[in-house]
């Protein structure tokens, strides 16, 4: 679905005249190979280069050195613009940026309709986009009156409506409460498991990620860690260096460790947890 290789951007700085001043590697030589289907994180302190990763895969930067394919589209090429958009939709931090009409279904039906969708299909995909989303029963709703975390799934649905087969999110819940990130995340993993999108979330919220297929780690531009969920949050100590934390139950479950408790690495939920504690106390 998704294939960098040795992808690299530069932000430029201009002097008054227009030439380049200076410039700042935020994107270093990265390689990334993510299949269809899969639900993926990327982490990284702020400044890490992961959101700039981000919008390369929705073109909206291209690379100064390498390339970026999406479904086999170089997105350097300008004419497979708009099908690489069409295939790799992307959600904001802030939907108030993404969300532009003033009913919650003409805001879902905008993007099907600059894509020339026939009027009848546009309203199908709005009800089975805010049905996906669990907004439905708001479809006649100001968007202006819903919580932050239904606004954000409202946004979700309007990129869901253009039928993507890749969902970028761009720290999509770092506005919201506990429970607008909980609602957020369970509908990104509903649209993964259930409708096969491809998920991709950029977070610094270590817990959204227990469930992902695969995680990569940014530092300074580039991918320091890959691997699965355990692999990588067994690795405490190394996302520690990274100014990276780990979700609440990895690390209660590495200061047991350390103080003599036999619990194996990489536990990642409190369920877990407690579980190897209980059998642990069974042999006991």
């Amino acid at each position: 679905m998704i294939r960098a290789e040795k992808l690299t951007y530069d932000y430029e700085r201009l002097d008054e005249e227009g030439n380049v001043e200076s410039k700042k590697r935020a994107v270093d030589h990265v390689d990334l190979h993510i299949r269809p289907g899969k639900f993926i994180a990327i982490l990284g302190h702020n400044g890490s280069g992961k959101s700039t990763l981000a919008k390369h895969i929705n073109a909206i930067l291209t690379p100064t050195e390498g390339t970026l394919w999406v479904d086999g589209m170089d997105t350097k090429e300008e004419d497979k613009l708009w099908d690489i958009r069409q295939d790799a939709g992307m959600v904001f931090q802030n939907p108030d940026n993404q969300i532009i009409g003033t009913i919650v279904e003409e805001d879902v039906g905008f993007g099907p309709e600059n894509l020339g969708v026939p009027t009848d299909e546009i309203w199908r995909r709005v009800e089975e986009s805010l049905d996906a989303v669990g907004m439905l029963k708001y479809r006649h709703h100001s968007p202006n009156k819903l919580s932050g975390g239904q606004k954000q799934r409202v946004a979700i649905a309007g990129v869901m409506a253009m039928h993507p087969r890749c969902i970028v999110l761009d720290e999509p819940t770092a506005m919201l409460d506990p429970v607008g990130r909980k609602s957020v995340i369970r509908t990104a993993q509903k649209l993964n498991r259930e409708e096969g999108i491809t998920i991709i979330l950029i977070t610094h919220y270590m817990e959204e990620v227990v469930e992902a297929d695969h995680v990569f780690v940014m530092d300074e531009g580039k991918v320091v860690m890959q691997g699965n969920p355990k692999e990588i949050f067994s690795q405490v100590e190394a996302l520690k260096k990274l100014r990276l934390d780990v979700p609440q139950a990895t690390l209660l479950a590495y200061e047991l460790q350390k103080r003599g408790l036999p619990l194996p690495d990489g536990i990642l939920s409190i369920e877990e947890l407690v579980d190897e504690l209980c059998q642990l106390k069974s042999k006991m």
